[in-house]
């Protein structure tokens, strides 16, 4: 018989935050931009949603869960992709210097 005590958590627990997220009844439309959106309109569609994440009472959660996958897309935790890419020290561009 397996000891339950090290079986894996079932997903849902890893997952609970999210069931109190200020976004959770909001168009995701609004967390993540659509293709070839750029310029003032992504910076109001950006900033909409960090409003929305800035009284979130699960931010740091949601914040925490983006930088561990590294999330590429949305706004996570009051965080963009440039936000996040800036965090956790990668550059959103490839490094084509060693290129031969």
């Amino acid at each position: 018989m397996a000891e339950i005590s090290r079986l894996p958590r079932p997903v849902a627990d890893e997952w609970e935050w999210q069931y109190q997220g200020s976004c959770r009844d909001l168009p995701s439309e609004m967390f993540f931009h659509p293709d070839g959106e750029r310029g003032p309109r992504r910076r109001n569609r950006e900033n909409t949603a960090k409003a929305v994440c800035a009284s979130c009472p699960v931010i740091a959660a949601c914040r925490a869960h983006a930088l561990a996958v590294q999330e590429p897309y949305g706004i996570w935790g009051g965080l963009s992709e440039d936000d996040r890419l800036a965090i956790i020290g990668k550059d959103s561009t490839p490094d084509i210097s060693h290129a031969s």
